[in-house]
Parts: structure tokens; sequence; C-alpha cells
């Protein structure tokens, strides 16, 4: 992920185990599995559109969307 100044941090949890591979094609969100049976995506997203790009991913996978929530404003992430 790029630094990326004033953006949001997002969690996206979806239906089912992702392989950590799929970071990269979420934009470098980490990728955690959840005891559930669920997976949760968390990162920095630039604005609106990036976000509605990733929840669009998650639709063209046919994953199960459970859940999109803001967490926090940072100011600055370095990956």
């Amino acid at each position: 992920m790029k630094n990326r100044k004033h953006s949001d941090v997002y969690r996206i949890r979806v239906k089912g185990h992702l392989d950590n591979s799929w970071s990269e094609w979420f934009d470098g969100l980490a990728v955690t599995h959840e005891n559930n049976g669920t997976s949760t995506l968390v990162g920095a997203v630039a604005d609106q559109a990036a976000l509605h790009g990733l929840i669009g991913r998650v639709r063209n996978l046919g994953l199960q969307l459970l859940l999109v929530e803001r967490m926090e404003k940072v100011r600055d992430i370095g990956v």
C-alpha cells in the first residue's frame, strides 16, 4: 500500500476464508481469518470511489458481504 494521507481506515468482513494472497488485489488491505469462518479486510481507503471499487471486487468474487465499517481517520499510513 502506498502512503495515503488523510485516508479513512475501513474494516470489510466477508463470509469464508480468503487466502492472504488476495491482499494485493484488495489494494493492500490486510486479510485476517476469523474463528467464525469469515475473513476481515482492514486498511486505509483513499476515498468513496476506492471503497465502492473494493465492494465491487467482493461482489465480482461472489463473496457474501457481511460488514463495511469506517474505523478511524489516519494521517499517514506507510506500508
